[in-house]
């Protein structure tokens, strides 16, 4: 647990090329990460080929999980390594998150209701406050954007 797969000619474009050093990607990956403004201070990014490689620590499992999809969300990144990104003050390896990776057609309406169960595509707010502040409006979603899926509250 610890690498994530994305689509690496979607997403985000931070100006970078394939040509560009890694250091120069890992520079303005970590500029992204820090615009979104998740707590992720004590959070390094590293770049090898096109994979990001996130290190330090963050305050809880959501941020782990934001941090994840800010980077990999960006044009030219294809993975995102995660291992030594640990969560909380224990600074325990964060729990398995769930994602999914937006397909043709798809809303967060039926991406609920395929992550919840049928007649569950109300839940479909939990989604996008869930990718905040990425998200900017729930209807601003694309083929081969990854998405965190949090898990439904106890009733």
């Amino acid at each position: 647990m610890g690498l994530f797969d994305f689509v690496k000619g979607v997403g985000e474009k931070l100006g970078f090329g394939d040509d560009d050093d890694d250091a120069a990607k890992a520079e303005a990956l970590k500029k992204e990460l820090d615009s979104h403004k998740l707590g992720t201070d004590a959070v390094q990014v590293e770049v090898k080929g096109d994979t990001a490689v996130l290190k330090g620590d963050v305050k809880d499992q959501s941020i782990f999980e934001k941090a994840v999809i800010a980077v990999g969300n960006t044009l030219g990144v294809s993975k995102v390594q995660a291992d030594e990104l640990k969560v909380g003050d224990a600074a325990a390896p964060a729990k398995a998150p769930v994602f999914y990776t937006v397909k043709k057609g798809d809303n967060l309406w039926k991406i609920a209701e395929a992550e919840y169960g049928k007649g569950k595509g109300a839940k479909n707010t939990l989604i996008f406050e869930a990718n905040k502040p990425m998200l900017k409006h729930p209807d601003k979603i694309y083929p081969g954007q990854v998405l965190r899926i949090p898990e439904l509250p106890a009733a």
